[in-house]
């Protein structure tokens, strides 16, 4: 059983890995995060949040779709690697285990609410396979 819990797990992570690092290579290489509109590119290219004008509004959003990626990436590289080579550790830290679910809960609610149809099936097929796998490790 804790084979099959810990492939589970790690096959939980490594849909949250690529996710990231697709997304990653969206925020930097070619059209897919960019608006329809080109006007509205130059628009955020021009304009500062209200917070600073140290920025514009583009770079804010090219930061931010790059730091979330960086997040899904250490998510899935962590809890893959730990599933892995140390399932008995992280199955057996109920800090680590929930840290992880609720992180995956997180991003259902906001692929559900602001993402689209191939981010939520994704994050919550991650969900499903991490619940499971913890399910079973506790059979």
């Amino acid at each position: 059983m804790s084979t099959i819990s810990s492939s589970l797990l790690a096959a939980s992570a490594a849909i949250v890995l690529l996710l990231g690092l697709a997304h990653l290579a969206y925020t930097f290489v070619g059209p897919k995060l960019l608006p329809r509109d080109r006007e509205l590119q130059v628009r955020m290219q021009e304009v500062s949040p209200v917070i600073t004008r140290q920025t514009t509004m583009w770079k804010a959003w090219i930061g931010f779709n790059a730091s979330h990626s960086f997040g899904l990436i250490l998510f899935g590289a962590v809890y893959g690697y730990l599933a892995l080579a140390h399932g008995d550790f992280v199955f057996g830290s109920f800090f680590l285990l929930a840290l992880g679910f609720m992180l995956l809960l997180g991003y259902v609610f906001l692929a559900a609410r602001y993402f689209f149809r191939i981010p939520f099936r994704g994050v919550l097929l991650a969900t499903v396979l991490y619940a499971v796998a913890v399910a079973l490790r506790q059979v």
